[in-house]
């Protein structure tokens, strides 16, 4: 029987030595298999974990509303047949052709029965097996941990702008020519503003965000800038950890200054979906009425109606994000009167290496000791 348990600590030290040493090195878990629920794993999981239910949704629930109205017993009759049969499908499905090296890392809720029932039978058929001891629930505490302790010795350079100005562009950009860089919009999948839910697309857990941004932290050479956008403290439904919004607010800044043609245009592009669905975008302005009143939303509203898009995104400009913007900056980001101005006539300059270069070159000197 090879089954051993490992902390979420000593699992993480080998899980990051491996991805940091070269492709030839064996990693340390052939897969890191979740067995909680497809609910329970949608919600966060170990990052590349797969899920192996050994009770889905549905099942949780039946056993879990036996136990409440029946008894203790008769719910774990059933379960331990529901848990049994999922093994059984599991193996024939997954198991039946993997190598006798294959050496998984298993964990559940909080590495009791259901991560133990799978690791013990995998472990029986020989398999060399990982049983991460306190489950996702000490995944989950590790992760809390380790994020302030990543991010303490980070340099940021935060890139500011208005509504439009092309920061997430511009960070692409940077990217390209080697910078690092930490979307937080791409992992939250939302443009941070009023108007910047995506349609069609789910904002993660807060749960998950963190675990994206602190997966994102552990693969970035501190000895290097960290490039990311003046975000406030929600993106959409999801707050970024209160360290991070601190460093942040204390990092050097570059500023770009987009001309409003040009921020209009872009962000026509952008949110090209308000254009297509002015029903959504006439939804969306209704959380504006408490801060703008009615009767100007209800003359955005007829703007839309009448296809005048480009007027009432200008009008937004002028009128709530650029004010709105401005104060939060002011009142938040410390060095922003500090920040190196960046003034860009057009949106393929965004594109270009000059700008690039030149923050690259100005970060570098913030740097220095």
């Amino acid at each position: 029987m090879a089954l051993q348990l490992i902390t979420p600590r000593q699992a993480l030290a080998l899980w990051a030595t491996s991805s940091q040493d070269s492709p030839q090195k064996a990693p340390p878990f052939s897969a890191i298999i979740d067995v909680r629920s497809e609910g329970e794993f949608a919600l966060d999981h170990w990052p590349g974990a797969i899920n192996w239910p050994v009770l889905n949704d549905e099942e949780r629930v039946l056993v879990g509303t036996m136990y409440k109205q029946i008894s203790a017993f008769e719910a774990q009759k059933k379960g331990a047949a529901l848990v049994a049969r999922n093994i059984a499908r599991h193996i024939e499905e997954e198991v039946l052709n993997l190598p006798k090296d294959w050496h998984p890392l298993i964990y559940c809720w909080r590495g009791g029965k259901r991560s133990g029932s799978i690791a013990g039978v995998l472990s029986q058929i020989g398999f060399k097996v990982h049983l991460l001891e306190g489950g996702y629930k000490g995944f989950r505490k590790q992760v809390m941990d380790e994020l302030p302790e990543l991010i303490a010795p980070l340099d940021f350079h935060v890139i500011s702008g208005r509504t439009g100005s092309g920061k997430t562009r511009f960070l692409q950009t940077l990217k390209t020519h080697g910078a690092q860089v930490l979307d937080l919009e791409d992992l939250a999948r939302h443009r941070s503003s009023v108007l910047g839910q995506i349609p069609g697309v789910s904002q993660p857990s807060q749960k998950h965000f963190d675990t994206l941004i602190w997966e994102q932290l552990r693969s970035f050479n501190a000895r290097e800038v960290i490039f990311l956008e003046s975000e406030s403290k929600k993106v959409g439904n999801v707050c970024v950890p209160e360290e991070l919004m601190q460093k942040m607010r204390q990092s050097p800044c570059t500023h770009l200054e987009l001309t409003m043609p040009s921020r209009v245009e872009l962000l026509m592009q952008d949110y090209a979906f308000m254009a297509d669905t002015p029903a959504f975008f006439i939804k969306k302005l209704q959380a504006l009425i408490t801060l703008r009143g009615k009767a100007v939303i209800d003359t955005w509203c007829e703007w839309i109606e009448k296809g005048q898009i480009r007027e009432v995104v200008q009008a937004l400009l002028e009128t709530h994000y650029d004010p709105t913007y401005d104060a939060s900056m002011k009142r938040n980001y410390q060095k922003i009167h500090e920040a190196l101005h960046l003034k860009i006539e057009s949106l393929d300059e965004l594109k270009g290496a000059s700008f690039a270069t030149k923050v690259l070159k100005a970060s570098a000197r913030s740097q220095a000791p």
